[in-house]
């Protein structure tokens, strides 16, 4: 067996609407080999991963997968199974999973659910390992890779405080882009995207958090706002430091100047050794230490949230509680196994660990690890209370004062935090803090939520939840509107037409085509752009009100969609193209696969589709949001049908287009007046413009901008580059077109057959990943159609032997009835253009169906300006 691909699909895709790992394998000569048939295989399969007996498969029931392996099942099915339960073992809960044939005899794409990419892809990898090392009779350590993974696992894991954030965003329908491997995420999109860094929001300026970090400019800044602060200065060496502490008077506190999460922090120091040790810890992490004094009472983390108290906890240094057996140590040690204490901040709690400050610690309080603290015994390890050195957590929210609730509400707001936490020490949370002699010690930026979400007693607060309705309150958009475009043929010009009416109504569009990535009027990125990434460029731009998605077959198919969910899905067609491809081998198979761009559509969305096309209407049954048909026949049954069901349809009746329900028709735009229909000519470019006067319907735009916009939309350079371009050469035109299938060919042949003055010459060719019978079909329909063709060639081969493409196309103009004095190959297409236009006549037309549009124009560019040079030589020889 063999990887051949493995692939993370991260959007919605054609599997699911969760993202999928896609691992295709060869299964080589074991592909129709049972697992029955394999010495031992079975029984060592459970053996090393004993969770697949809970497995229930299609039997429905605990066991079914195993009762499945001892029948006799294939290889394929196995590693789909083992991939879960790996990600099951490294504590990911991920159920769905498939196994598919691909292509050959041995071919298999194996699909899997996942939250951790890193572990799904190691999970697969590693199930692949486990049945080669099982098929050889071999045996594999597979705790030590687990450990591995989890590792490796762990780098790509959001922290708790941005793990919530995500999490309530998704329940709030607010779509979610982490930018980066860290922990910053893009909330919404576009204009109205909101980003945030754990609970650090964009809202906050640097200078803001700044001053939050460098704890004695906070001080200070408090301290002259008539906040309680305890007295402070900074110590730059161990000297400074204990003449602060006998000029503050003990007990002191000593800290780094700009730390966090309470690293460095000594607590309660009584004399000037302790305070020389303390700057020493200071030292491992700054040079310069606050010196403080000690404020007497418990320690509380109150969190404020623009102006209001979300949350309040207690915190707890981290500690062990004797029995009168085991040492300090050991008790760590028990602790730790806690199943809610994990690494970092992967669990509500964080492992306590051993540590230089602990051991100053013990040492100052006359312990020692081996020490064994008698039954009720509570031993402290850290002075400070932070969850991350070990400390735990309990919620005091309804208890505190409503005066410390206002010093902590100004205090970030003297700071400059919209998200604070404020460290307050008092003897009594309920009373006001001048009465107890309490103060607030620290504002921290980005504070941890992880204390206020799973507390280790008390009421858990969902402060992800006040948080992100701070960035999105009630009534403010938290998204654009998103058009997506798919398709076979049309897709480019539908999406520049939708992007016309958005413009017309007044949007900054963001526009990806085959074409390349516009922000407005600039292209930004040249080429085909129609995959999930150039989706991503056009919703992380924050200037962009509306966006506009081609979105073609390869990247449904192999990446997913590169957005959530869309205002509106258009299908425009589906015909014979690209099938035979990443396992799409019907109209069936194509259809399904496109059918994903209305299944994501919003609920109070629409989904656009063809009703004069069969293969569309196969798809109405997995649209969502409402469905809007368009049709060129105002009598087609299913727009008929859908009207009286109370459905919106976009027809034509008498040339002009209509909005119709079962309560009005709406007149929009007279088709010969679009000028991109040449007077309604390009039956193409007439149902493109239905598609995009129904998308336009279904975001709410008025009837006035659409007609204006098509009205002015031209096929031109400008407007639709490279779609039936027009182009006056001489005495004869030439027109470019990116026809690449047969359907698109018909189309554009049926245009010229209406505008057709004498010879129609053509320059074709097809893209050579496409089937045999297809390219044939094109130079039959060509052979019929064209009174000369010159037969090219794309220099992306796509698999194909060169002249292999050609020889095809050849072969149907032949069968067509084209007299073979008619046709010529001549592979390059800039060489086959420029022989056509030199045997262009007056009123000819020539018709080339490109591969590079640019290499085109400076042939026809070329040719125009040397027809000129002649004609201006005759005129002055004359």
């Amino acid at each position: 067996m063999k990887v051949v691909n493995l692939r993370a699909l991260r959007g919605r895709n054609v599997y699911s609407h969760n993202p999928v790992i896609k691992l295709t394998v060869d299964l080589e000569g074991l592909y129709d080999t049972p697992t029955s048939e394999i010495p031992m295989f079975n029984e060592n399969l459970v053996a090393m991963i004993p969770g697949l007996k809970e497995h229930k498969c299609s039997e429905g029931y605990r066991g079914g997968f195993v009762a499945r392996l001892k029948r006799g099942t294939y290889l394929a099915h196995v590693m789909e199974h083992t991939a879960l339960e790996i990600q099951n073992m490294l504590g990911y809960n991920i159920r769905y999973g498939k196994a598919r044939w691909d292509s050959g005899q041995s071919i298999y794409n194996i699909i899997y659910g996942y939250t951790n990419e890193v572990a799904a892809v190691e999970a697969g990898l590693m199930a692949f390992d486990v049945l080669n090392h099982l098929i050889r009779g071999e045996t594999m350590d597979i705790d030590e890779r687990l450990d591995m993974i989890r590792k490796k696992a762990a780098e790509l894991e959001l922290g708790p405080s941005t793990k919530a954030i995500e999490v309530e965003a998704k329940k709030a329908g607010i779509p979610v882009i982490r930018i980066g491997k860290d922990s910053i995420l893009q909330l919404g999109y576009g204009a109205n995207q909101r980003r945030i860094q754990a609970t650090l929001t964009d809202q906050a300026s640097c200078i803001a958090v700044d001053i939050s970090c460098d704890k004695w400019m906070t001080n200070e800044l408090l301290k002259q706002n008539g906040i309680p602060v305890p007295a402070g200065r900074i110590a730059r060496n161990k000297y400074e430091a204990v003449e602060m502490a006998n000029d503050i008077g003990y007990p002191a506190v000593v800290k780094p100047f700009n730390g966090n999460q309470g690293k460095g922090v000594s607590l309660n120091l009584s004399c000037d050794e302790e305070v020389i040790s303390a700057y020493e810890a200071v030292e491992r992490y700054t040079t310069d230490a606050l010196v403080e004094s000690y404020i007497e009472g418990k320690h509380y983390r109150v969190l404020v949230v623009k102006d209001r108290v979300i949350a309040a906890s207690e915190r707890i240094p981290a500690h062990v509680v004797g029995n009168g057996r085991n040492t300090i140590k050991e008790l760590i040690e028990l602790e730790n196994k806690n199943p809610l204490r994990g690494e970092g901040h992967e669990k509500p709690l964080t492992k306590i660990k051993i540590d230089e400050v602990m051991m100053l610690l013990l040492r100052k309080n006359h312990h020692v690890l081996e020490d064994v603290p008698g039954e009720g015994q509570v031993v402290y390890l850290r002075e400070n209370d932070n969850l991350s050195t070990g400390g735990i957590a309990i919620d005091v929210t309804d208890q505190v004062h409503e005066d410390i609730k206002k010093m902590c509400i100004k205090a970030a707001s003297v700071i400059g935090l919209d998200v604070a936490g404020i460290d307050v020490t008092t003897t009594d949370i309920t009373s006001p803090l001048s009465a107890t002699g309490g103060a607030i010690i620290e504002v921290n930026a980005a504070p941890g939520i992880r204390m206020h979400h799973y507390p280790s007693s008390g009421t858990p607060r969902n402060v992800a939840k006040e948080i992100l309705s701070s960035l999105f309150p009630k009534g403010k958009a938290h998204s654009i509107p998103v058009v997506a475009v798919t398709g076979t043929n049309g897709k480019t010009t539908t999406t520049r037409l939708v992007s016309k009416i958005l413009k017309e109504a007044g949007h900054y569009v963001g526009m990806t085509t085959t074409s390349g990535i516009y922000l407005g009027d600039e292209c930004i990125i040249k080429g085909d752009t129609t995959g999930p990434n150039s989706a991503k460029t056009i919703l992380m731009n924050k200037d962009v009100t509306a966006a506009v998605l081609e979105t073609a077959r390869g990247g449904i198919v192999n990446r997913g969609l590169g957005y959530d969910l869309a205002d509106v899905g258009i299908i425009t067609n589906i015909t014979d193209d690209h099938l035979g491809l990443d396992g799409i081998e019907t109209l069936e198979d194509l259809a399904h696969a496109k059918s994903l761009v209305v299944e994501a559509v919003k609920d109070t969305g629409y989904a656009v589709i063809n009703a004069d096309d069969e293969y569309c209407l196969s798809v109405r049954d997995r649209a969502y949001g409402n469905i809007i048909l368009f049709s060129k026949d105002h009598k087609n049954n299913y727009v008929v049908k859908h009207i009286k069901e109370g459905g919106r349809v976009v027809y034509i009746k008498d040339q002009i287009i209509y909005l119709a329900t079962d309560k009005e028709q709406i007149p929009v735009v007279n088709i010969e007046n679009i000028p991109a229909t040449l007077g309604g000519a390009l039956v193409h470019n007439v149902e493109n413009s239905l598609a995009a006067v129904a998308a336009a319907w279904g975001l709410g735009i008025d009837k006035d901008a659409i007609n204006r916009a098509l009205v002015s939309f031209k096929s031109d350079e400008k407007e639709n580059p490279g779609r039936f371009n027009m182009y006056d050469v001489s005495d004869f035109r030439v027109i470019v077109d990116y026809g690449h299938n047969f359907d698109g060919y018909k189309k554009v042949i049926e245009g010229l057959q209406k505008i057709k003055i004498n010879r129609i010459i053509g320059v074709i060719g097809v893209p050579g990943d496409r089937l045999d019978t297809s390219i044939h079909e094109v130079g039959i329909l060509s052979g019929q159609s064209f009174d000369y063709v010159f037969i090219k060639e794309d220099r992306d081969l796509r698999g194909r032997d060169e002249g292999e493409v050609a020889k095809r196309l050849m072969e149907g103009c032949l069968k067509g009835g084209l007299d073979p004095n008619r046709m010529e190959i001549e592979l390059i297409e800039e060489v086959a253009l420029r022989k056509a236009m030199e045997m262009a006549k007056a009123g000819d037309i020539v018709i080339v169906f490109y591969e590079d549009r640019e290499k085109i124009m400076e042939v026809i560019h070329e040719f125009s300006h040397q027809n000129e040079r002649e004609r201006h030589q005759q005129k002055i020889m004359i």
